[in-house]
């Protein structure tokens, strides 16, 4: 008899569960988990795996959050801020997932290059501001100016109390239309029928002010500026306090400027080598020498914090570098374009009877001056037209005469006045008249930004040694001149007044440049090299500030070697009253007083 299996048959089974095979739950709950992995696995590397060739967004987006949220900036030795060293180990962390995920060798280094720029690119805050230039559709890209809003005691305030800014003139009156003056009337026929003030020199603080709120490229977002203007009237504040106050009392609102400055995120960007502002008189009256009561001015620019900044004066040092030139304001102020065309060619037609023509007072006090020779030399000639400028001359004071001189003149003379520089020299030249100048601080290393480097182009220069001495007449080198290039140096100077004038701040003009806009344009420009030698590491670490004036005359080289007005200029110091023509810095802004009672002296 055969004996029964034990276990069951796969034929029984299959017989008894209708032909399919009996299933485990052993078996069955070991297929879902295999199942479940699968699955885990498939969803982890088809889905959220990245894509190798996209570029990493993530990474550069947590960069720029990291950089905007940081809780400590970090500043180098040239108070730049930059990107914490925690921040950037923070940025690096998704790199580390990449080599986890065994990407392939060049993929990794293409993200680890890609994850370098980001980093470069975040490393200063001012690149945002260097990206605007390179968006074409932008027509204020690379251009954009911040302007901070300062209280009011540092602009607005001067202007209620404008009885007090000058111990010798109330400038309330200069304060109107928007700075520029008065208007002045046209009896005389000199003048054009509109756009001529009764300028005051020294009014280019509210003039550069109120011409900045017209500006076209103003942006309340300072991370895309290119350059930051602080509307602080410094000519104004020093102008104050020069007669009659201590030190303490001049150097208050300076001091009080700079703090408030220092409190502000836009000063960290850069320390403050971004930011501009304008003194509308000579760079002396911010660089008092010394702390004794009986120096000169103020010490603005002397400051460690201000140094960091680019001033505006009408006069600047040739010894440094933050303090930049530009022109004394005159009395022409179109409002369009065609005003400055009609002048223009009104200027070509001229009949000017006269060769050369001198408007001013000597200076028997100063043995070292010139003006006396000059005047004799005028009043000798036939050919000179002479305007002597004593107190007691009201002529000197009155545009209308001042201009029509200008007017029938080919060379009008622009020795050194108690300074440098003179507003005499660009009246002359609004008038179509060649300016001829004694030395080259009156012009030549003064506005590099509105005048050409080459100056023969546009005037003449006679070292004022040979007249002194008296072995040089101005006659006779003047009428050496061929009439052809006196022709061509009379354009030249024609062609350059529309950059050595102040529009209205009320209107702007079209098509043409004025100072303001030369002024602003050169300030970004500094702004903007400077950055790019900050990311290049290229900044010029050898830069001699006592050469500043040979520097500002060099075409794309630093190179400083022996220049022929080296003997024109030795750096003054405190109580050296025999350097620059016999006067020290200080003693020439000490002598101003006697700008401040005539225009044309």
């Amino acid at each position: 008899m055969r004996r029964r299996s034990v276990l069951p048959s796969h034929h029984d089974d299959a017989e008894k569960g209708g032909g399919k095979p009996p299933q485990s739950r052993l078996c069955f709950l070991a297929t879902l988990c295999v199942m479940f992995w699968v699955l885990i696995f498939y969803f982890h590397f088809s889905v959220l795996a990245p894509d190798p060739d996209a570029r990493p967004v993530a990474v550069a987006t947590q960069a720029r959050i990291a950089h905007d949220h940081l809780p400590d900036r970090v500043f180098n030795h040239d108070g730049l801020l930059r990107t914490p060293p925690a921040a950037v180990g923070k940025e690096e962390a998704p790199a580390a997932v990449v080599g986890k995920e065994e990407a392939p060798a060049a993929v990794v280094g293409k993200e680890e290059a890609s994850a370098a720029v980001a980093e470069k690119e975040e490393e200063y805050p001012f690149q945002r501001a260097l990206k605007t230039a390179e968006n074409a559709s932008d027509p204020c890209g690379g251009r954009y100016i911040y302007v901070h809003e300062l209280p009011p005691r540092f602009n607005e305030d001067m202007l209620r109390e404008c009885h007090s800014i000058s111990v010798w003139t109330n400038m309330c009156k200069f304060m109107s239309n928007d700075g520029l003056g008065p208007p002045l009337s046209n009896e005389d026929g000199v003048f054009s029928n509109t756009g001529w003030y009764a300028t005051n020199q020294f009014a280019v603080d509210v003039i550069f002010g109120n011409r900045m709120k017209q500006y076209e490229c103003l942006t309340k977002d300072s991370s895309i500026a290119a350059a930051v203007f602080v509307p602080f009237y410094a000519g104004f504040d020093v102008s104050r306090y020069l007669w009659g106050y201590n030190i303490s009392m001049r150097d208050a609102a300076p001091h009080d400027l700079v703090d408030w400055l220092r409190k502000r995120p836009e000063w960290n960007v850069m320390g403050g080598r971004d930011h501009f502002l304008v003194g509308g008189r000579i760079a002396w009256d911010f660089r008092r020498l010394t702390d004794e009561e009986s120096d000169w001015g103020n010490k603005l620019l002397f400051m460690p914090a201000a140094k960091n900044m680019s001033m505006l004066v009408v006069e600047s040092s040739p010894w440094n570098a933050n303090d930049f030139a530009v022109p004394y304001p005159t009395y022409f102020h179109p409002a369009k374009d065609e005003d400055v065309f009609l002048w223009q060619d009104r200027m070509r037609s001229l009949d000017r009877p006269w060769l050369f023509s001198f408007a001013g007072a000597p200076r028997p006090g100063d043995p070292m001056s010139i003006r006396g020779q000059l005047i004799d030399q005028c009043r000798t000639s036939s050919f000179c037209k002479l305007l002597e400028c004593d107190l007691g001359e009201s002529k000197c004071h009155s545009p209308s005469a001042i201009m029509k001189m200008f007017q029938s003149s080919l060379f009008c003379l622009q020795p050194q006045g108690d300074s440098y520089t003179r507003r005499s020299a660009f009246d002359s030249m609004l008038a179509g008249c060649i300016p001829v100048f004694f030395h080259p601080g009156s012009a030549y290393v003064q506005y590099t930004w509105h005048l050409p480097k080459n100056y023969t182009s546009y005037s003449v220069f006679i070292p004022e040694g040979g007249v002194r001495d008296g072995n040089v007449s101005v006659e006779e080198i003047l009428r050496g001149i061929h009439p052809d290039i006196v022709k061509q140096m009379r354009e030249e100077v024609i062609n350059l007044i529309p950059k050595v004038i102040y529009a209205d701040p009320r209107s702007k003009l079209e098509t043409l440049k004025d100072a303001f806009d030369v002024s602003v344009s050169a300030i970004i420009n500094k702004v903007t090299q400077l950055r790019r030698d900050i990311i290049s590491d290229s900044e010029d670490k050898d830069f001699i500030e006592e050469n500043s004036w040979k520097y500002e005359l060099l075409e794309g080289q630093r190179t400083i070697g022996p220049h022929e007005w080296d003997p024109f200029f030795s750096k003054p110091k405190p109580k050296d009253k025999g350097a620059d023509s016999g006067n020290s810095s200080a003693e020439a802004a000490k002598n101003s007083w006697k700008i401040e009672r005539g225009d044309q002296n």
